[in-house]
């Protein structure tokens, strides 16, 4: 069984590819170490400000979970790797062709084109998202744009059949993350990537058994897809707000809250 990774560069990335290889030894990783745009004026360096001084425990929660990936897992496991600066690459689709892969897993890359996806490895290619698709698409982190939007129930992760949409592949499996109201927001996200990266493993372990479930998305809901252009001061200011009232419901309810329906069960 052959098995390659394209994933991104972050701690957690790095933690996910050596779960995968001490269950099934990895053939390859590409991952994606991308340059980093900046564009400063007045307006964004004003909000660099105020999240510095009263939004800093969003940045701090996400460092603390990437942290903890990093003390684990410091580095890749052992077999071929190739940097590139963009999945998409000429190099990133020689690399994988030459390997011949069974089965092709994703996380935390840019938008795969189609070039890549011509690759058709005899099991397929998965994408790990941390969040629960239909209902919740996108980014720049679909955690924090429940705690923002209050949709608290949705928080969550999926595993799909990779398509050339923005987490809208058929469905493998689902799996919502509960909560016992008092997690920190470092907890919330080390929960969410910890159930993530659980179920990526037993969906991996499926998929090679044979069983390879696939749901339409739009069979179950339209859903909403967030972008990171929208993920601004506001959305931030609605997270902190909302955070107590998070945890005042799981506590009260004991981390079960309007259970939504989902394909797929516990893979």
């Amino acid at each position: 069984m052959k098995i390659v990774m394209w994933i991104g560069n972050a701690p957690n990335q790095k933690a996910l590819t050596n779960k995968v290889n001490n269950l099934f030894p990895l053939s390859g990783i590409v991952y994606e170490t991308r340059k980093v745009k900046k564009n400063i004026n007045f307006k964004t360096l004003l909000e660099k400000v105020i999240e510095i001084f009263f939004l800093s425990s969003i940045k701090n929660a996400w460092i603390g979970m990437n942290n903890k990936c990093n003390f684990d897992y410091p580095g890749f496991p052992k077999c071929e790797l190739l940097n590139v600066e963009n999945i998409n690459s000429n190099e990133a689709y020689d690399f994988t062709k030459k390997i011949d892969a069974d089965l092709i897993l994703v996380s935390g890359t840019r938008l795969i084109k189609e070039k890549l996806l011509k690759i058709n490895p005899s099991i397929g290619i998965l994408n790990l998202h941390t969040g629960l698709s239909p209902y919740i698409k996108g980014g720049p982190n679909c955690t924090n744009w429940c705690l923002s939007t209050k949709q608290f129930e949705l928080i969550g992760n999926t595993v799909m059949w990779i398509d050339l949409g923005i987490d809208t592949g058929n469905i493998l499996t689902t799996e919502r993350v509960k909560f016992t109201g008092e997690e920190s927001l470092a907890d919330i996200h080390i929960k969410v990537m910890d159930q993530a990266h659980e179920l990526y493993l037993r969906s991996v372990t499926s998929v090679i058994e044979g069983r390879r479930q696939s749901v339409k998305q739009k069979s179950i809901s339209e859903g909403i897809t967030y972008y990171t252009r929208d993920w601004g001061l506001r959305e931030k200011i609605l997270l902190v707000k909302n955070l107590k009232y998070f945890r005042k419901i799981n506590h009260t309810n004991k981390g079960i809250i309007n259970v939504v329906n989902l394909p797929g069960g516990k893979y």
